[in-house]
């Protein structure tokens, strides 16, 4: 029986891993719309360098999108953003939860966030500096990450 399961499991990964394939396109139409007007009302003006497009085994996609300026921005298959990377530009402000810009703001005067990972139960942000805090999924801080 243990030999069954685990024949059965590497079956089912090599099928995985040769339906999942890579599309390249710079066409932001590829994208699902939440993501579009992420790009369009956010990032205006930058230009879309490439998308690269990992399709999923079961029907879903991810999506790393790369601006002309070097900014990269993560999308998860509806068009939520799951990370981005601005180098040493600052994000959006409309793109941080509120206390997160406070807090950033009053402890950390000066610095700019340049990155942001969106995870399931907190937020992980990058200051220029190379400093990383984390933050709960409502903004409230959590600690210094080094």
């Amino acid at each position: 029986m243990k030999k069954i399961t685990t024949l059965l499991m590497m079956m089912l990964m090599i099928v995985g891993v040769a339906s999942a394939r890579d599309r390249v396109t710079r066409d932001i139409k590829a994208l699902p719309e939440a993501a579009q007007q992420v790009i369009n009302t956010h990032f205006k003006g930058k230009g879309v360098n490439h998308i690269k497009i990992d399709d999923k085994t079961f029907g879903s996609a991810d999506y790393d999108v790369v601006l002309n300026d070097g900014t990269e921005i993560d999308f998860d298959s509806k068009g939520n953003v799951k990370e981005i990377d601005c180098g040493r530009n600052a994000i959006p402000d409309a793109l941080i939860l509120k206390p997160i810009r406070d807090y950033v703001a009053k402890n950390f005067k000066g610095q700019k966030i340049v990155g942001l990972e969106v995870n399931r139960n907190n937020y992980e942000v990058q200051l220029y500096g190379g400093m990383e805090l984390k933050f709960d999924r409502s903004g409230n801080f959590q600690r210094i990450d080094d």
